[in-house]
């Protein structure tokens, strides 16, 4: 049986997540979607929120289980039996990104393997810092992620107000 972790901060989780963990899905026989728990600066959601988002986008499939952790991804592979990483690349910047991750991954673990996956055309451009942009700006998400996580963004933007200082606005705004 294959065993692949998918690690991620996932704040929030988009549609180009959800696809890589479904494509994963098909390929192996588990998938561990692993939320990064620790709280962090500049996290719009506490790590249980992230937690319980991405959970419900996956309630329909079987072999795809969502769990929390925190520190060194390759020990946590290791933990629950994973044989890889899989990591999703969308734009060129994001292999020189995963490469080094990659090596550093492999020089901690050589037994932990890395495999990317090309995200579908369709979500190259989409990151959780968009996301979080356009719904700061009280732009239509409902295109890049799941319903339930579109209404747990303008809940979290309608509490925080305009003068939010989490999500910088610096390349939407003008």
């Amino acid at each position: 049986m294959t065993t692949v972790l998918f690690p991620g901060t996932f704040d929030p989780i988009h549609y180009g997540h959800v696809n890589i963990a479904k494509r994963a899905a098909d390929l192996f026989d588990e998938v561990y979607v692993a939320v990064y728990a620790r709280e962090q600066h500049n996290i719009l959601f506490s790590p249980q929120e992230r937690l319980a988002l991405v959970q419900e986008a996956f309630l329909d499939f079987k072999n795809i289980h969502v769990v929390a952790y925190s520190g060194l991804t390759v020990k946590f592979a290791n933990k629950v039996g994973a044989q890889a990483i899989v990591r999703g690349l969308r734009v060129f910047s994001d292999f020189e990104y995963e490469f080094r991750m990659a090596l550093a991954n492999n020089r901690l673990d050589p037994s932990i393997d890395v495999i990317a996956l090309i995200t579908s055309e369709e979500h190259t451009f989409l990151s959780s810092t968009t996301v979080r942009e356009v719904a700061a700006l009280g732009g239509d998400v409902s295109g890049f992620v799941p319903p339930h996580v579109e209404t747990a963004l303008k809940n979290r933007f309608k509490v925080l107000g305009e003068e939010q200082d989490i999500v910088p606005l610096t390349s939407l705004r003008d």
